[in-house]
């Protein structure tokens, strides 16, 4: 069995000779036997209970309670749970961190195609790119209404065809499926706003206006009741949030 000295011990724990003494004088980390020469040797056993210690110091965790903690009759039990609570901490910090990546990633995209940088237009962008996950759960609303129109829609025109049953398609298949698509322009034109390039404001167009306006997935083609610019605005989400 591996035997490991005080020196060596603290630097397979990342921690200074001084730390290993400190835990020695507390108690908590006793050397399993003494050389010959009086040195402390330290056994698997040890560097194992070592780390423990070294993690829960990490857990900002008092050294009076981490000897508390090691004297119980199932420390272990207190352990996995302390290990389960920083796994989600850590998973949680890393899906932040991977949400900001994101975001930067589109604020590099964005800057791109910005002709002149200003403290605005980096706002701006920052703003849509916040607003984009909202963005897209109303597009997926709008999604799954539509699939629910379309199967009343060709349910009903199956009927027709196969069973020469018309009227399910006339009262029912053609009225829900008008009423669904007029319920998913409504839905979508109340939950998105459009951002003027020239002015930097947020407006929600009229609805007629921005029915019939030229589009891209992301832009309208409108006019900036703030600054009377007619063209293409920045779509971003307008809606009230639950």
């Amino acid at each position: 069995m591996s035997k490991y000295t005080t020196g060596e011990i603290a630097k397979l724990c990342g921690v200074t000779v001084r730390t290993v003494q400190y835990y020695d004088s507390r108690n908590i980390l006793v050397p399993s036997e003494l050389s010959e020469g009086g040195r402390r040797l330290y056994s698997e056993e040890d560097l194992k209970r070592m780390k423990i210690i070294c993690f829960l110091r990490e857990l900002d965790l008092s050294i009076n309670t981490i000897a508390e903690l090691l004297a119980e009759e199932h420390p272990e039990q207190v352990i996995d749970l302390l290990l389960d609570q920083q796994e989600a901490i850590l998973r949680e910090e890393i899906q932040i961190r991977q949400e900001k990546l994101e975001k930067l990633e589109g604020l590099q995209k964005g800057l791109k195609t910005v002709n002149h940088f200003s403290v605005e237009s980096i706002a701006d962008i920052a703003m849509i790119m916040e607003n984009k996950k909202k963005l897209s759960r109303v597009r997926w609303t709008m999604i799954g209404v539509g699939l629910i129109a379309e199967a009343f829609e060709i349910t009903t025109i199956l009927l027709w065809v196969l069973k020469d049953i018309w009227w399910p398609f006339a009262f029912i298949g053609m009225p829900v499926a008008v009423a669904l698509g007029i319920w998913i322009s409504i839905y979508y034109f109340k939950n998105v706003s459009y951002m003027c390039p020239q002015c930097h404001q947020v407006f929600r167009p009229k609805f007629k206006e921005a029915f019939w306006a030229n589009h891209t997935p992301t832009t309208r083609k409108l006019t900036c009741p703030h600054c009377g610019r007619k063209g293409f605005c920045v779509e971003t989400y307008g809606g009230t949030d639950a």
